[in-house]
């Protein structure tokens, strides 16, 4: 379990709980740090930028108290502005926001970030890579879909690799790149290939019974040639 994840410039894995049993969700956090994930990642689904509704601040704030983790907040919803500041309070580490949803994404990373936290920006596979340009100074991280967000257990989609690699060139040393989407033994090692920092993985960790073990294994596939 890493702290904060960007005290460090290693491969990082962060435990996505959407694919969690969330009847024992604290023992599923549980299993998952222990097992040896980094950091969790926490998908907000608002039903009207995703066809699929999940959670939100009061869900983030009955598991804060559980673990130190950090908490990547992942915010696939309209008008981040207006409900990042909720998710702050209940225990997010970092708020992520999808530019789709915004007019000025610079502007809409500089207002998050009066809230004291880091900040993500992320974009749909079908997303022209130069939307997130106007915020990529500002930024912390950048998140790139490669599945179309909203659902769980979706295929990777390879085509994003390339925008993978084009906004890798143009990050900061202090910057990180993120994946989320289908990503498993293989898809982990093409995506390391391209230049991906930290790993959201939900179904592959929580759909297996020993979750160390199947971390340990990913993470095998991180050094492993393509």
């Amino acid at each position: 379990m890493t702290a904060n994840p960007f005290t460090s410039t290693g491969s990082m894995i962060a435990a996505s709980i959407l694919a969690a049993d969330f009847s024992k969700l604290g023992a599923e956090i549980e299993d998952a740090l222990a097992g040896g994930a980094d950091f969790l990642h926490l998908d907000i689904m608002d039903g009207h930028f995703v066809p699929n509704i999940s959670f939100g601040p009061p869900v983030i704030a009955a598991i804060r108290p559980l673990t130190q983790a950090y908490f990547d907040v992942h915010m696939m919803i309209d008008e981040p502005v207006r409900y990042a500041p909720a998710m702050v309070k209940a225990g997010a580490n970092s708020v992520t926001f999808q530019v789709e949803t915004v007019s000025d994404p610079g502007a809409t990373a500089n207002e998050l970030k009066k809230l004291g936290c880091h900040v993500g920006i992320t974009l749909n596979p079908a997303t022209p890579v130069s939307d997130i340009w106007p915020a990529l100074d500002i930024v912390d991280f950048v998140l790139v879909m490669s599945v179309v967000p909203g659902f769980g257990g979706q295929k990777f989609m390879p085509e994003v690799l390339t925008k993978v690699r084009e906004i890798k060139a143009r990050l900061r040393p202090d910057q990180r790149l993120e994946i989320d989407g289908g990503i498993h033994n293989q898809t982990i090692a093409e995506a390391h290939a391209a230049g991906v920092d930290w790993f959201v993985i939900g179904s592959a960790i929580f759909d297996r019974p020993d979750r160390g073990g199947a971390i340990a294994e990913l993470r095998r596939h991180l050094d492993d040639p393509i």
